[in-house]
């Protein structure tokens, strides 16, 4: 049940993540041209709680799954 919990954590860590770029190419999508540095603009736009919020959800993650395999390991 804990490795499944971990994984869970882990595969919001990855959502979480992902979501910045999501969102950075949304907020641009309207824009007549592209490059890397408006890329950029839109990333400091979104922000960077998303990263800190996948970090935390991804150290809990890796947490329940060391948990899991230290609890097996102990049986």
């Amino acid at each position: 049940m804990r490795r499944t919990v971990g994984l869970g954590f882990v595969a919001l860590a990855v959502f979480t993540y992902c979501t910045r770029y999501i969102a950075a190419a949304i907020f641009g999508s309207n824009l007549q041209s592209h490059n890397a540095q408006l890329f950029e603009a839109m990333l400091q736009y979104v922000g960077t709680r998303l990263v800190t919020i996948s970090q935390i959800l991804g150290l809990v993650g890796i947490v329940y799954i060391i948990w899991a395999e230290v609890g097996e390991l102990r049986k």
